[in-house]
Formats: C-alpha cells, sequence, structure tokens
C-alpha cells in the first residue's frame, strides 16, 4: 500500500451495521508512501494508523473530479 499526502483512506466496515469510514491521509510517515499514515476523519478526529487489507487508499482528486470513480 502506498500513499501521499492528500489521498483518502477508505476503511470498510468489519461487522454488520457498521459503516465505512472515509479519512484523508494528512502525513505519509513511513518510506516512500508506505503506512504508518496520519489521517483525519470526517468528524475532525485525527489517528496514526497502519492499514489492515479491509483499507484501500484513493490518489487525490484532480479539481471537479470524483474519486468514487
Amino acid at each position: 500500500m502506498r500513499a501521499h499526502a492528500g489521498d483518502r483512506l477508505l476503511t470498510h466496515g468489519r461487522t454488520v451495521g457498521h459503516r465505512d469510514r472515509v479519512g484523508e491521509i494528512v502525513e505519509v510517515l513511513g518510506p516512500d508512501g508506505q503506512p504508518p499514515y496520519r489521517v483525519r476523519f470526517e468528524d475532525g478526529h485525527e489517528t496514526v494508523m497502519s492499514p489492515g487489507p479491509d483499507s484501500v487508499v484513493q490518489g487525490e482528486a484532480e479539481p471537479g473530479e470524483s474519486l468514487s470513480g
């Protein structure tokens, strides 16, 4: 997994009833874009995390472009 500051991190809910979480990677702490990452979530909470297999990095969108595909 590789990321850059400004990319989004999507973490899928692991159990029924838990929604996916989306956060912005504000800092890459590992070498060459590798984890850990400092992530700011939609509610303003920030944490340092090394995402697992239930997470996906979405590249930073160009202006006017949607990250959802």
